[in-house]
């Protein structure tokens, strides 16, 4: 396994990806390593081709773009969850980043969304499942958070971080063959197997073929009788004109959630609580959603005098249950990956997905993780 943290440098950018390539594997037997290609190049796709990458697959990303992933709000955390399993999932998440190495800053997180006996239920909650949750008092936030006035109590999350989505994204593709501005018009099989994907610009053939293109999936597996009913669940991110240091945790308040990243840009989505936010059309011009998550930030950072640089809309992938779809489906070779969060994710589904594609048996542990978000749920017969 690769050191990533040390080997992989990838500047800021939000613009398409370029074309790299290196050459992995067994140098003098090429021909023998299994060719894969992914379409999708948000933070889903990147983490698995990193992953395939590393085994030794000559691996080629496709994408226009990288989909909702440079709108993300980067948090990686299990204290959102809609069952037990989806927590172990998310838990396994954050394990599945340290063990990766990346580029995830684990600044923590200061949570008080909740107050009375449902700030109470929730610390019962994740006690009971054994997350990392402390309870903090007001002296104590002050100490944390000198700049923030402070609530009667928080929540204090030590396992949760930040990955910034497009850097993280793009440092994934570092030393894999990547393609943009390019368009897979579909999957392409023969005698029930998987042999590519086509383009505008020809064919490319594969021996597996990875669906991790968000909202646009669906519309790749319906000509191969593979069903993936998607919610409409837009979402809208603001960030600030950088500003000094002003808070150095995740804030999750009753009304706002925020981060500041590494260059003073505050990070902070228009809608509160919005890994649940259930709305399906944005009808506000997001400017203005921006100017009104600058009044709760100005608001709750008095003196800072905040104003937003860019706000980002994106339909956030969200299948129709809710929960994460990744795993076999239709031909043989054919594999899906999509699900919100995935930044939280992305890394565990490069391990679980990435053994799969390789035909690498999984532990049972590994098994019982992937077992409830397989495809075949979706499947009529």
């Amino acid at each position: 396994m690769t050191a990533f943290g040390m080997g992989l440098q990838a500047q800021a950018r939000d613009d398409l990806l370029c074309v790299h390539v290196v050459k992995v594997g067994w140098p003098d037997d090429e021909d023998k390593r299994m060719k894969i290609v992914i379409v999708g190049a948000g933070i889903i796709g990147a983490a698995l081709a990193h992953r395939l990458t590393q085994e030794g697959a000559e691996v080629t990303v496709i994408g226009a773009g990288a989909g909702a992933t440079p709108a993300s709000f980067g948090w990686i955390n299990a204290s959102f969850f809609l069952d037990d399993d989806h927590f172990r999932l998310r838990a396994e998440g954050i394990a599945a980043w340290r063990r990766l190495g990346a580029h995830v800053d684990w600044t923590e997180c200061l949570c008080w969304e909740e107050e009375g006996a449902g700030f109470d239920a929730q610390h019962a909650a994740l006690e009971a499942l054994g997350y990392d949750v402390d309870v903090v008092e007001a002296a104590e936030f002050a100490r944390l958070e000198p700049n923030i006035t402070p609530p009667a109590r928080a929540l204090r999350f030590m396992q949760e971080g930040i990955a910034a989505p497009s850097i993280t994204a793009t440092a994934l593709l570092e030393g894999v063959k990547s393609i943009s501005g390019v368009t897979v018009r579909g999957i392409t099989t023969r005698a029930g197997k998987v042999t590519g994907v086509d383009t505008a610009q020809g064919h490319i053939a594969a021996d597996r073929v990875v669906v991790a293109a968000g909202i646009g999936s669906p519309a790749l597996l319906a000509p191969l009788d593979v069903s993936l009913p998607m919610l409409s669940r837009p979402g809208v991110m603001m960030r600030t004109k950088p500003v000094q240091r002003l808070f150095d945790h995740i804030l999750v308040t009753p009304g706002q959630e925020l981060r500041q990243d590494r260059t003073g840009h505050i990070w902070a989505p228009v809608a509160a609580q919005h890994q649940s936010d259930d709305t399906t059309a944005i009808e506000t011009p997001p400017h203005r959603l921006a100017d009104m998550a600058i009044t709760r930030l100005n608001t709750l950072l008095p003196g800072a005098s905040l104003d937003w640089d860019h706000v980002m809309l994106a339909e956030r992938p969200v299948p129709q249950d809710g929960l994460p779809v990744m795993g076999r489906c239709g031909p043989d070779g054919l594999f899906v990956a999509v699900m919100h969060s995935g930044i939280t994710l992305a890394a565990i589904t490069a391990e679980l997905l990435g053994g799969a594609v390789l035909d690498k048996p999984l532990s049972n542990a590994q098994t019982a993780l992937l077992a409830p978000y397989t495809p075949a749920r979706f499947q009529s017969g």
